[in-house]
Protein backbone atom coordinates (compact mmCIF):
# COMPACT_ATOMS: atom_id res chain seq x y z
CA UNK A 1 0.00 0.00 0.00
CA UNK A 2 1.02 3.35 -0.67
CA UNK A 3 1.67 6.46 2.12
CA UNK A 4 -1.47 7.87 1.31
CA UNK A 5 -3.68 4.87 1.35
CA UNK A 6 -2.00 4.24 4.86
CA UNK A 7 -3.04 7.07 5.93
CA UNK A 8 -6.22 7.33 5.02
CA UNK A 9 -7.02 3.87 6.35
CA UNK A 10 -5.11 5.12 10.30
CA UNK A 11 -7.94 7.68 10.08
CA UNK A 12 -11.08 5.48 9.02
CA UNK A 13 -9.73 3.32 11.67
CA UNK A 14 -9.56 6.17 14.49
CA UNK A 15 -12.70 7.48 13.41
CA UNK A 16 -14.37 4.41 13.71
CA UNK A 17 -12.79 3.70 17.18
CA UNK A 18 -14.19 7.25 18.25
CA UNK A 19 -17.44 6.20 17.19
CA UNK A 20 -17.34 3.06 18.83
CA UNK A 21 -15.87 4.95 22.36
CA UNK A 22 -18.78 7.23 22.17
CA UNK A 23 -21.30 4.67 20.96
CA UNK A 24 -20.49 1.94 23.54
CA UNK A 25 -17.91 3.57 25.88
CA UNK A 26 -15.26 1.19 25.36
CA UNK A 27 -13.50 -0.50 28.45
CA UNK A 28 -10.00 0.34 28.41
CA UNK A 29 -9.20 -3.26 27.37
CA UNK A 30 -11.09 -3.00 24.21
CA UNK A 31 -9.62 0.16 23.15
CA UNK A 32 -6.48 -1.87 24.07
CA UNK A 33 -7.08 -4.70 21.45
CA UNK A 34 -8.06 -2.02 18.63
CA UNK A 35 -4.72 -0.59 19.11
CA UNK A 36 -2.89 -3.37 19.04
CA UNK A 37 -4.39 -4.89 15.90
CA UNK A 38 -3.97 -1.28 14.56
CA UNK A 39 -0.22 -1.74 14.93
CA UNK A 40 0.11 -4.91 14.05
CA UNK A 41 -1.21 -4.19 10.59
CA UNK A 42 0.81 -1.24 10.66
CA UNK A 43 3.96 -3.78 11.09
CA UNK A 44 2.60 -5.99 8.32
CA UNK A 45 2.17 -3.63 5.81
CA UNK A 46 5.58 -2.67 6.61
CA UNK A 47 7.17 -5.72 6.56
CA UNK A 48 5.31 -6.47 3.23
CA UNK A 49 6.60 -3.30 1.90
CA UNK A 50 10.35 -3.78 2.55
CA UNK A 51 10.41 -7.10 1.37
CA UNK A 52 8.92 -6.26 -1.95
CA UNK A 53 11.44 -3.05 -1.92
CA UNK A 54 14.42 -5.81 -1.35
CA UNK A 55 13.29 -7.94 -4.17
CA UNK A 56 12.90 -4.93 -6.56
CA UNK A 57 16.70 -4.16 -5.88
CA UNK A 58 18.09 -7.56 -6.29
CA UNK A 59 16.03 -7.81 -9.51
CA UNK A 60 17.35 -4.45 -10.39
CA UNK A 61 21.02 -5.11 -9.71
CA UNK A 62 20.98 -8.10 -11.53
CA UNK A 63 19.66 -6.66 -15.05
CA UNK A 64 21.75 -3.14 -14.07
CA UNK A 65 23.98 -3.89 -16.85
CA UNK A 66 21.93 -5.32 -19.22
CA UNK A 67 22.07 -2.23 -21.73
CA UNK A 68 25.81 -2.62 -22.12
CA UNK A 69 26.35 -6.46 -22.16
CA UNK A 70 23.59 -6.00 -25.39
CA UNK A 71 25.72 -3.34 -27.23
CA UNK A 72 28.72 -5.08 -26.38
CA UNK A 73 27.69 -8.61 -28.36
CA UNK A 74 28.21 -7.85 -31.69
CA UNK A 75 31.51 -6.46 -31.11
CA UNK A 76 32.44 -9.62 -29.44
CA UNK A 77 30.73 -11.60 -31.96
CA UNK A 78 32.50 -9.48 -34.37
CA UNK A 79 36.06 -10.38 -33.20
CA UNK A 80 35.08 -13.86 -32.93
CA UNK A 81 34.34 -13.90 -36.76
CA UNK A 82 37.90 -12.09 -37.26
CA UNK A 83 39.73 -14.71 -35.17
CA UNK A 84 38.21 -17.60 -37.38
CA UNK A 85 38.39 -15.90 -40.64
CA UNK A 86 42.10 -15.05 -39.99
CA UNK A 87 43.29 -18.50 -37.78
CA UNK A 88 44.96 -16.34 -35.41
CA UNK A 89 47.01 -17.77 -32.73
CA UNK A 90 46.42 -17.76 -29.41
CA UNK A 91 49.17 -15.35 -28.79
CA UNK A 92 47.87 -12.78 -31.17
CA UNK A 93 46.33 -9.61 -30.16
CA UNK A 94 43.20 -9.89 -31.67
CA UNK A 95 42.99 -13.33 -29.88
CA UNK A 96 44.13 -12.00 -25.93
CA UNK A 97 41.60 -8.78 -26.75
CA UNK A 98 38.73 -11.26 -27.31
CA UNK A 99 39.46 -13.17 -24.57
CA UNK A 100 40.36 -10.42 -21.90
CA UNK A 101 36.53 -8.89 -23.15
CA UNK A 102 34.76 -12.10 -22.77
CA UNK A 103 36.10 -13.12 -19.86
CA UNK A 104 35.37 -9.53 -18.16
CA UNK A 105 31.86 -10.02 -19.33
CA UNK A 106 31.84 -13.25 -18.28
CA UNK A 107 32.70 -11.68 -14.33
CA UNK A 108 29.83 -9.25 -14.52
CA UNK A 109 27.46 -12.11 -15.12
CA UNK A 110 26.98 -13.24 -18.65
CA UNK A 111 26.84 -16.85 -19.72
CA UNK A 112 27.43 -18.02 -23.45
CA UNK A 113 24.38 -20.51 -23.84
CA UNK A 114 25.73 -23.82 -24.41
CA UNK A 115 25.54 -24.96 -28.33
CA UNK A 116 21.79 -26.47 -28.87
CA UNK A 117 22.69 -28.40 -32.12
CA UNK A 118 21.15 -31.87 -31.87
CA UNK A 119 18.68 -30.99 -29.70
CA UNK A 120 14.69 -29.76 -29.86
CA UNK A 121 13.69 -25.88 -30.06
CA UNK A 122 13.10 -24.01 -26.37
CA UNK A 123 10.91 -21.06 -27.52
CA UNK A 124 12.60 -19.94 -24.37
CA UNK A 125 16.23 -20.08 -25.22
CA UNK A 126 16.47 -20.47 -29.39
CA UNK A 127 14.97 -18.40 -31.78
CA UNK A 128 14.31 -20.14 -35.54
CA UNK A 129 15.01 -18.28 -38.28
CA UNK A 130 15.26 -21.20 -40.88
CA UNK A 131 13.69 -24.79 -41.90
CA UNK A 132 15.44 -27.14 -43.79
CA UNK A 133 14.83 -30.71 -44.79
CA UNK A 134 15.84 -33.39 -42.74
CA UNK A 135 18.12 -35.58 -44.08
CA UNK A 136 17.52 -38.76 -40.95
CA UNK A 137 14.12 -38.94 -39.35
CA UNK A 138 16.36 -38.61 -36.59
CA UNK A 139 17.06 -35.06 -36.82
CA UNK A 140 13.28 -34.08 -37.71
CA UNK A 141 12.36 -31.17 -35.45
CA UNK A 142 15.80 -30.68 -34.27
CA UNK A 143 17.93 -28.24 -34.23
CA UNK A 144 20.44 -28.55 -37.00
CA UNK A 145 22.86 -25.11 -37.11
CA UNK A 146 23.64 -22.50 -35.04
CA UNK A 147 23.85 -19.03 -36.61
CA UNK A 148 24.05 -16.74 -33.94
CA UNK A 149 25.21 -17.74 -29.92
CA UNK A 150 22.80 -16.45 -27.21
CA UNK A 151 23.55 -15.03 -24.00
CA UNK A 152 22.61 -14.93 -20.56
CA UNK A 153 22.55 -12.62 -18.12
CA UNK A 154 22.12 -14.16 -14.43
CA UNK A 155 19.25 -16.52 -15.72
CA UNK A 156 17.70 -13.97 -17.61
CA UNK A 157 17.85 -14.29 -21.50
CA UNK A 158 19.22 -11.45 -23.50
CA UNK A 159 19.91 -12.81 -26.51
CA UNK A 160 18.13 -15.80 -27.76
CA UNK A 161 20.53 -18.26 -29.86
CA UNK A 162 19.31 -18.18 -33.52
CA UNK A 163 19.25 -21.74 -34.93
CA UNK A 164 17.65 -23.15 -38.10
CA UNK A 165 15.34 -26.43 -37.65
CA UNK A 166 15.27 -29.65 -39.93
CA UNK A 167 11.58 -29.87 -40.66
Amino acid sequence: MTKKKTEENTKKQEVEKEKLQEEKQLSTKELLTIEKDQHLRLIAEFDNFRKRTAKERIALFATAGQDIMTSLLPILDDLERAIDANNYEKTHGVVLIYNKLKSTLETKGLKEMKNPIGEGLDTEMHEAIGMVPAEKKKQKNKIIDMVEKGYLLGEKVIRHAKVVIAN
